[in-house]
């Protein structure tokens, strides 16, 4: 069969899709992934053939740096607008630029699989080619009861319900312009709404024990045949790194370090956070691993004490540090959770507050705001998390996880046999 894959972001939001992309091709299928232009290499080195497409999500994520930098200064007026007109007009380039490729990429396939970021658009290409969609998720993005645990059930459900409709207001006139040039007719509703009439594969690429209940909420799309939301667990691919010998053997030349990671959140100045980090591990007498992901950590100064590299491989190196902390992303959390150690959470923005919720929630670590942080207040976090409690829970936690490669062959066994349903009718 032939799969078309598609999925914009960083590579938290890449490597679920190319995960199932890689097996997929493993099993004698003709796949084809389209991935932002600054990822076609990363993909590339998993072994699978990628196709760019949308624009460097490294300039997004600058532009969203700045307009979230702009907020704090509301009198400038002028330059929020503009800053606001130059991330729209970014969006709109992509959502242009991801139709066309798709459009073309897609022609007689069997089923399109795309990820979180700009669903939306993928969904209406699908239609127009009346083929298959499957979606992958890495956190409940559909409107439930669980993932704003802080607000009672049905209140959850109706803010989910109304920030999608405001989501769809938004790109309205984006979505409208995509769907004339496909010869497709007005969309009366929000895509995840169609999505779902559509009777379409909503992979949800989590552990269901970081929201309890959603399972038992989600039962009525589950019990279907096939199932509409299925649970498979974390998706990734656990790919080495030049730097998985050289680290394994710093980490065993003296005690277990905490790794700190930021994957790709600009830190605005990585000379102040190196200095933040190895003050805080001086006071705990610990080393630190720094993962510097899409940072520029190359003319930080140097601490005896602290490592700076650049990829790392999760799953060979968390196993061997004391904690985790990192940004929040579904993947990293993920990662920190099956390597059975406590986790702190500084978090920027998207769903990361999510993740940071859920940690607190299973009570493997804690979590706060990044801009809030101190070199206090790291100290007295990594303190706490380093308690024997939140290690021995840790190590529970771990059991429970979904193993990587059972999660990646049950979402690929999901798209086959939908793939398969649907032709077959």
């Amino acid at each position: 069969m032939k799969f078309v894959l598609a999925s914009d972001g960083s590579r938290g939001d890449v490597e679920p899709c190319v995960a199932v992309g890689r097996e997929l091709l493993r099993r004698g299928h003709e796949v084809r992934i389209a991935v932002p232009p600054n990822l076609v290499g990363f993909v590339e080195s998993a072994g699978v053939a990628a196709v760019a497409y949308g624009l460097d999500t490294r300039l997004l994520m600058q532009a969203r740096r700045n307009l979230a930098g702009s907020t704090r200064n509301l009198w400038r007026i002028r330059d929020l607008i503009r800053l606001w007109r130059e991330s729209w007009e970014f969006r709109n380039q992509c959502w242009r630029e991801i139709s066309t490729t798709l459009a073309s990429l897609a022609n007689e396939a069997d089923l399109l699989l795309t990820g979180r970021v700009f669903e939306d658009a993928a969904a209406n290409v699908a239609e127009c080619q009346d083929i298959p969609l499957a979606t992958l998720h890495y956190f409940p993005v559909r409107p439930n009861g669980q993932l704003l645990a802080f607000l009672p059930a049905p209140l959850a459900r109706s803010a989910m319900m109304m920030k999608g409709w405001l989501a769809w207001r938004a790109t309205k006139k984006l979505e409208e312009a995509q769907r004339r040039e496909l010869g497709l007719p007005k969309a009366t509703g929000p895509s995840a709404r169609r999505i779902a009439d559509r009777g379409s594969l909503e992979i949800q690429a989590y552990d269901t024990i970081c929201f309890p209940g959603l399972a038992a909420e989600w039962v009525k799309w589950n019990g279907r045949k096939p199932p509409q939301r299925p649970f498979v667990g974390p998706l990734t691919m656990e790919l080495p790194t030049d730097t998985d010998d050289e680290l394994a053997s710093w980490i065993a030349a003296g005690t277990p370090p905490i790794f700190f990671g930021f994957g790709s959140m600009p830190v605005e100045s990585p000379a102040d956070t190196i200095d933040m980090i190895a003050g805080a591990c001086t006071e705990l007498g610990a080393r630190a691993l720094v993962g510097a992901g899409w940072s520029d950590f190359s003319s930080v100064p140097h601490f005896e004490h602290v490592m700076v590299v650049g990829a790392v491989n999760h799953a060979a190196i968390f196993p061997n540090c004391r904690a985790v902390v990192h940004h929040g992303g579904a993947g990293t959390t993920a990662a920190g959770l099956r390597a059975g150690i406590p986790t702190l959470i500084l978090w920027w923005a998207g769903d990361q507050p999510y993740w940071a919720a859920a940690v607190k929630r299973l009570k493997v670590g804690t979590a706060r705001r990044f801009s809030a942080t101190t070199r206090e207040s790291l100290v007295a976090d990594l303190r706490r998390v380093l308690a024997p409690q939140y290690v021995a829970r840790a190590r529970e936690i771990a059991t429970r996880m979904a193993k990587p490669a059972e999660s990646v062959a049950a979402a690929a066994d999901l798209v086959e046999d939908f793939a398969r349903l649907r032709r077959a009718g």
